[in-house]
């Protein structure tokens, strides 16, 4: 019985052990280019890090396992070649896929709340905490140490009859 159970828990142990060797980013094939010069290694590597895998989850298209990135990769690899320049290159990457390609999005009109968002949202909050704690930090109005004269009689009149009907 207890050498089964060993052997399952071994089994099931090797499994576990095994799984990631199947997954499949290990298996995504690696690309490999050929350049006529180290400037335009250079260049491939640049623009594949500034732009975005479309289909992936903030990952750029160096860094990006999916079938779509590798369709990039070879279409950047394939403009160098030909002698394009960075800026036609973008431009066609702009053209095609919008700035959602940019993986640093430009400072536009548009990407203000983007870029500076954030910022806003850290300043509101400083200010709502220190607004806060300076409301919380001004004295709550509390009874003072004196009464004046009339509270002091009426005072005097509530403890007379209280002590009058021996209530406690």
């Amino acid at each position: 019985m207890r050498r089964s159970l060993l052997k399952s828990f071994a089994l099931l142990l090797s499994l576990v052990l095994l799984i990631p060797l199947h997954s499949e980013d290990t298996q995504a094939a690696v690309d490999v280019y050929e350049f006529e010069t180290a400037e335009q290694e250079q260049r491939f590597r640049a623009l594949s890090n500034e732009f975005r895998c479309p289909m992936c989850q903030n990952a750029n298209l160096t860094s990006s396992p999916g079938g779509v990135a590798a369709d990039l990769r070879r279409e950047i690899y394939r403009m160098i070649i030909e002698g394009q320049t960075d800026q036609e290159i973008e431009a066609f990457m702009l053209a095609r896929y919008g700035d959602f390609i940019l993986y640093r999005p430009r400072l536009t009109l548009e990407t203000v709340l983007l870029w500076f968002g954030p910022l806003l949202f850290l300043l509101i909050g400083i200010w709502a905490a220190y607004s806060i704690m300076k409301r919380s930090g001004k004295e709550t109005p509390q009874a003072s140490g004196s009464l004046s004269d009339d509270e002091e009689v009426r005072l005097k009149q509530l403890l007379a009859e209280k002590a009058k009907t021996g209530q406690d």
